[in-house]
């Protein structure tokens, strides 16, 4: 690599904040020998972003629409940035980007890679939405040096579609955990009033209602507990979180910067969601030292050792997740505290960061 001009290498993504929060180690990884070029609408962290090296260019991007001509749009003003920049490489994260980046990208001989962080609910809902679709991804993986997954099933599902090729398919551990950020931290001493912690967007498909329903059953009959709810909404369940709250059970507390002293208190993660490329708070509940309850699908099982770190619960089922609440409650407390240690362990066998971005640079082959 010349010494005195870095190769540019550009990213195309649709948040800001999340680029930074999940991906900062590996940005700062690759700025040490490349010109990271961000192109994505502002949602934060931009300071930050630059702190290690990158220069962002701002952009909107209707982030869930399907309007075919804001998409047009979108496609020339990738071709103009790489137009403009002439970056060496692109790397892709997330649906549009990964198909409106990928088909720019090829049409302009750029060498780029693809993320997909999760299959999301076109692929939940079958029918023609789910055609097109993979009909898009196809058409944006087409001339991807890789395209990388945070878990298998999704993978599988590109491979059996033929969206892709083997050769182009990676898996890696989600986007790993920062073990020193996320550190062990001791049980609580106190399981008197079991703890209960979820951290999401407020949507259906995180599985909230099933929580929700639930989480009541517990407070009907009598369960000691609490549930401490983080993240911003994407739907209106602000009257559901206010009457639960008036019951006393429930404290929601928005969008949280730092989860840390969340975990900490918390005696169990709950994420029963529909879908995830790896969820990331499964990991760092874990990483801190507490059981988790998720859905026994892929991108949330990974994150669990059944019965050993944390349960497994049935998908869209309120009542397999009541089951499992309850079956934590009653563990007896040194159980519980021995299930958070072997989480610990199993993240740092299998997601820790340093290793996942090591994982990452080796398959983009950037050389």
């Amino acid at each position: 690599m010349d010494g005195n001009k870095k190769k540019i290498l550009a990213v195309f993504t649709n948040t800001t904040a999340g680029l930074y929060i999940f991906r900062n180690e590996l940005l700062s990884s690759l700025s040490e020998n490349y010109d990271i070029r961000v192109l994505s609408t502002n949602t934060g962290r931009i300071e930050d972003l630059e702190k290690i090296g990158c220069r962002i260019t701002e952009i909107k991007m209707d982030k869930r629409g399907a309007n075919p001509f804001k998409d047009m749009q979108l496609m020339r003003v990738y071709k103009k940035f790489i137009r403009e920049t002439k970056p060496s490489y692109v790397i892709n994260y997330t649906i549009k980007p990964d198909i409106y980046g990928g088909i720019v990208c090829r049409k302009c001989g750029i060498p780029y890679s693809n993320n997909i962080t999760g299959l999301g609910t076109a692929f939940d809902r079958g029918g023609l939405l789910q055609k097109i679709v993979e009909f898009l991804y196809k058409k944006g993986c087409k001339k991807a040096v890789t395209v990388f997954f945070e878990n298998s099933g999704n993978a599988e599902v590109f491979l059996s579609k033929k969206l892709i090729t083997p050769e182009q398919a990676v898996v890696l551990n989600g986007a790993g955990v920062n073990l020193t950020r996320f550190a062990f931290t001791e049980y609580p001493e106190d399981d008197s009033v079991t703890h209960f912690l979820f951290m999401g967007r407020i949507m259906k498909e995180k599985g909230i209602e099933e929580l929700f329903e639930a989480a009541e059953r517990l407070h009907k009959n009598n369960f000691a507990f609490s549930l401490d709810v983080l993240g911003s909404y994407v739907e209106d369940y602000k009257p559901l979180i206010d009457k639960y709250t008036e019951q006393g059970w429930l404290h929601y507390y928005g969008f949280q910067k730092d989860v840390k002293p969340f975990i900490e208190k918390c005696n169990c993660f709950v994420l029963p969601s529909w879908h995830e490329g790896m969820a990331n708070t499964n990991l760092e509940s874990a990483a801190m030292g507490r059981p988790v309850i998720t859905s026994n699908i892929p991108g949330c099982r990974e994150a669990v050792i059944n019965g050993e770190s944390g349960l497994l619960c049935e998908r869209q089922n309120a009542d397999d997740l009541y089951e499992k609440l309850v079956e934590f409650i009653q563990l007896p407390y040194e159980q519980k505290r021995i299930m958070g240690v072997k989480g610990r362990k199993h993240v740092e066998n299998c997601f820790d960061k340093v290793k996942v971005v090591k994982n990452t640079i080796d398959a983009l082959h950037l050389n």
